[in-house]
């Protein structure tokens, strides 16, 4: 209904709709209790200039360009940019970087966007009474830059054993996730597709939510056509963590990872087959995971091989398989 309004409006008068777009925007925000990190991205975005949030009673700075990426800027700002207070009190304010004069849709970026965030401090910063679990508090608990006493607040009010251990989870395009770790010879059921921070103290939870996402990167789909496992705890990655750091957006293949991918548009069950002889100890194995008979697993590994250009029967070659195969998850989770 607000879309089909904001498109009436529109048609009448560009600004109107636009503003109700915002409107419709920061109420999901609030509805969903998103944290600040959000927020100020959603003003930027809409906005269509760096946003930033500076409460230095709080000690926050949060600073978002225009796409959407946080970028650390501690310079002052420009007192000609356009922002609004967030307290009558301190000196917390929203800047959107560019001058005035404000339009009516930066009028209602500043106006619904501050008003999100003065709601999202409260909750994180402690001025608020108590409330169920959000996940702007998990992202104070799990944010380096907030001062130790907004993460051992945020702590407490997640329910966190704040002299106890935590772990953190991170999920594809899902905010952090942080759990308790539980009584010896128990387990957090862990679901779906995930990377598991190791366990650390909770006022270092933001450590293990970093490794949380490198291990992340090493999760597949579990599909044939991502093949892989859908849960990896950092714990167990060992030295392949430091992979992680070599592979980045615009980083070029090498060319084993090329030559895997030509083999995987050659036919729709090289992928599988190819990670289940690098996941298992046998061809039988390897036949019982795919669930087809070991003579099939044999003549599919010959052809891929072929498209390979080398074996796979020996430790090196295997190894070699085992390193391409990671190194193409890092690759599609860089894009």
């Amino acid at each position: 209904m607000v879309k089909e309004l904001a498109g009436r409006l529109a048609a009448l008068d560009p600004d109107a709709g636009a503003a109700v777009q915002v409107i419709a925007y920061f109420d999901r925000l609030v509805d969903g209790r998103a944290g600040l990190e959000a927020i100020v991205r959603g003003a930027a975005v809409l906005a269509g200039c760096p946003a930033r949030l500076i409460d230095d009673e709080r000690r926050v700075r949060i600073r978002m360009t225009a796409s959407g990426v946080r970028q650390d800027d501690s310079s002052a700002p420009d007192p000609q940019w356009l922002h609004r207070p967030l307290s009558a009190d301190g000196p917390s304010a929203l800047w959107l970087e560019r001058p005035g004069p404000a339009g009516p849709v930066d009028l209602m970026v500043l106006e619904r966007a501050g008003n999100a965030a003065r709601g999202a401090l409260e909750r994180t910063r402690g001025r608020a009474a108590a409330s169920s679990p959000d996940p702007a508090l998990v992202e104070t608990v799990v944010d380096a830059a907030a001062p130790v006493d907004a993460r051992r607040h945020a702590a407490r009010r997640l329910g966190l054993p704040v002299d106890g251990r935590a772990r953190a989870l991170a999920r594809p395009g899902g905010p952090a996730t942080v759990h308790a770790v539980p009584p010896a010879g128990a387990s957090a059921a862990v679901t779906g597709r995930a990377g598991l921070g190791p366990a650390v103290a909770v006022l270092d939870l933001p450590s293990s939510w970093a490794d949380a996402r490198t291990a992340l990167r090493f999760t597949a789909d579990g599909t044939e056509q991502d093949p892989g496992p859908r849960i990896v705890d950092f714990a167990d990655l060992g030295g392949l963590a430091l992979l992680a750091a070599t592979v980045g957006v615009g980083t070029e293949p090498v060319p084993d990872v090329r030559r895997v991918e030509r083999a995987a548009a050659a036919a729709p069950w090289v992928l599988a087959t190819l990670d289940a002889i690098a996941t298992t100890a046998s061809l039988r194995a390897a036949a019982t995971a795919l669930t087809v008979h070991h003579s099939t697993v044999q003549e599919r590994l010959t052809h891929a091989e072929h498209l390979l250009g080398w074996s796979v029967h020996d430790p090196q070659g295997r190894l070699r398989l085992q390193l391409a195969l990671v190194l193409r998850r890092l690759h599609r989770s860089a894009r």
